[in-house]
């Protein structure tokens, strides 16, 4: 069986709910629309879902150039991209970024929907982040940027690696629960693993390193709540573990631009 690509997803809002595409389009910093909103507390610090895992019940959908959210027992919200206005210092996991402040209504949904003081900011054009300084000389080039994404601009997962952890727990897991944005079906377990570059369709990208998993994938998307038995992360503890940590994916930096589609075959080119 050939590779293909079986699945696509987007995260608008950096730790929110997933949105399953068909297709996307591939830009310098991961796919268009992917991760370029994020929250923030007030001292400008980035929240993610391992602070507060009901930002996984947040959902945000591109509506023009603007932004819809959505959660429970809440009104929907139409937030506008700012164009210009203040921008915020703060960083994502050392990598410095000054994106553009959302307007007040959009703090205080998010503030009454999490129950503490927080605001939402835009990743724009304008706005760019490099990959981490410890990446330096190690993956990728000083040229390449990032979203809002942890540390790359993308994320693979094979079907068959998710197969092959289910198969080992009580309860299985949804793939999203690791939220990846592309998903390759054909392939043996973590065949990634062992992948340099790849062909999606007409894209190429750099496989650049293991992804190492962390607590926020006990969170189940769906409740909101992270699971009492700690899993995966216990499971995958058990033979994932390498000396950077528990890996599950590949994190992926392409090196062309173009559409990708769900159904495009997946060449392994070193």
């Amino acid at each position: 069986m050939d590779a293909t690509l079986s699945a696509l997803h987007l995260f608008p809002l950096k730790s929110g709910a997933p949105l399953r595409v068909d297709s996307a389009s591939v830009e310098a910093r991961g796919l268009a629309g992917d991760r370029r909103w994020m929250v923030v507390d007030a001292n400008g610090v980035f929240v993610t879902g391992r602070q507060l895992a009901r930002l996984t019940l947040v959902a945000a959908r591109p509506d023009g150039d603007a932004l819809r959210l959505d959660a429970p027992g809440m009104p929907t919200l139409r937030v506008a991209a700012p164009r210009d206005g203040e921008r915020v210092a703060t960083a994502v996991w050392g990598a410095d970024v000054t994106p553009l402040l959302a307007d007040a209504a959009a703090h205080a949904w998010l503030g009454e929907f999490l129950g503490q003081p927080l605001r939402l900011v835009h990743m724009d054009d304008a706005c760019t982040r490099k990959l981490k300084a410890k990446y330096e000389g190690r993956y990728g080039t000083d040229d390449d940027l990032v979203s809002f994404a942890d540390g790359f601009p993308l994320l693979l997962i094979s079907q068959a690696a998710l197969d092959h952890l289910n198969a080992k727990l009580a309860r299985p897991v949804p793939m999203l629960r690791f939220r990846p944005n592309l998903v390759v079906a054909g392939t043996a377990p973590h065949a990634e693993d062992g992948w340099k570059r790849i062909r999606v369709g007409e894209v190429e990208f750099e496989v650049a390193k293991a992804c190492t998993r962390c607590v926020f994938t006990t969170v189940d998307f769906d409740r909101g709540e992270r699971d009492p038995a700690g899993e995966p992360l216990r499971t995958l503890t058990t033979y994932r573990r390498s000396p950077d940590g528990v890996t599950f994916g590949q994190n992926l930096i392409p090196r062309g631009h173009g559409v990708v589609r769900v159904g495009d075959p997946v060449e392994v080119l070193a």
